[in-house]
């Protein structure tokens, strides 16, 4: 593994590149596997502090495991990084953890509907700070808009905490990126390197909050899980969801190495429609027409959003 950028031209390279069309399978195979097991745990475990302290803790690990024997190059950081790095951590770990509380209160697909609202807020973000887009790109809102509130109120399972959650989440995911932007102009770390070290500082600010919030409830909720599946597959779930988590988005940074941010936009918004689609077949969810119809709406709306941006 590596987080060097591709060759020059690889980007405007014609013709089918294995190396690429890994990264983008293993990146969905991941995503869509996270997601199962993630579920899974929350359902026997419902504790995404303690879920996303494991998560990213797993990250962390391998990320060190890289550097130290060389298979990645450990990029030189110093205090003044860490000091930008902390908003962008922070507003990471929102993103994280109100994603992971929505999974536990609601359905995948109810969850990743709401999460193509991302566009919504990027657009009216990028407003109220003086950035504006095209009359197309406004026009994509539409659908995303449409389709959103018909998979809202044809919820079957209707979760007002993970309703609140998932779009605190997309909110955070749009200041971060907004943020990173002006914070890390001036450094030169990308790729798996600047996630580990957003992994590492989100790490350090979730321990104290997650013990805080939820650490008095742990003892129990294992014992609670244990009964229900056993210790090894317990560990199995949870241990699992943090390998798969770090591996898909170290996986979405590199696809991000290898091709235009519209192409990578693109692939992010039907990459929901195998994580939605998987998670009805896996837990057997049930949706009404008009649930699938308000759902593949959305998510066709976040497609023309990224396709509207290239004009």
């Amino acid at each position: 593994m590596s987080s060097s950028p591709p060759p020059k031209g690889a980007q405007g390279a014609k013709g089918f590149q294995p190396r690429l069309a890994s990264y983008f399978f293993l990146w969905y195979a991941c995503n869509v596997v996270f997601n199962l097991y993630n579920k899974s745990a929350l359902n026997v475990f419902p504790y995404p502090w303690l879920m996303c302290t494991v998560q990213l803790g797993c990250g962390v690990v391998m990320m060190l495991a890289l550097w130290a024997t060389g298979i990645v190059k450990a990029p030189k950081v110093d205090l003044k990084f860490i000091k930008a790095l902390l908003p962008v951590a922070a507003f990471h770990l929102v993103n994280h953890v109100g994603v992971c509380f929505a999974l536990s209160k609601s359905a995948v697909g109810f969850t990743h509907v709401l999460k193509a609202a991302e566009p919504f807020y990027s657009v009216t973000i990028s407003a109220l700070l003086g950035t504006f887009y095209s009359p197309l790109v406004y026009a994509s809102l539409v659908p995303i808009v449409a389709g959103i509130s018909l998979a809202v109120v044809t919820e079957l399972n209707f979760s007002m905490q993970a309703f609140i959650a998932t779009n605190a989440a997309n909110v955070s995911t749009v200041v971060r990126t907004i943020i990173s932007k002006r914070m890390l102009k001036d450094y030169d770390i990308k790729g798996i390197n600047l996630y580990a070290w957003i992994s590492i500082v989100a790490l350090a600010q979730l321990v104290p909050l997650a013990v805080m919030i939820e650490g008095h409830k742990w003892q129990a909720g294992w014992q609670a899980g244990v009964a229900a599946v056993g210790v090894p597959q317990l560990l199995h779930l949870v241990l699992a969801s943090g390998v798969l988590y770090h591996l898909y988005n170290q996986l979405s940074y590199q696809t991000l190495d290898s091709v235009s941010p519209v192409s990578f936009s693109i692939a992010n918004a039907l990459k929901r429609v195998a994580i939605i689609g998987s998670a009805v077949l896996f837990f057997g969810t049930p949706m009404t027409p008009l649930n699938a119809f308000g759902s593949a709406l959305a998510i066709l709306g976040t497609y023309l959003y990224s396709r509207a941006k290239l004009l």
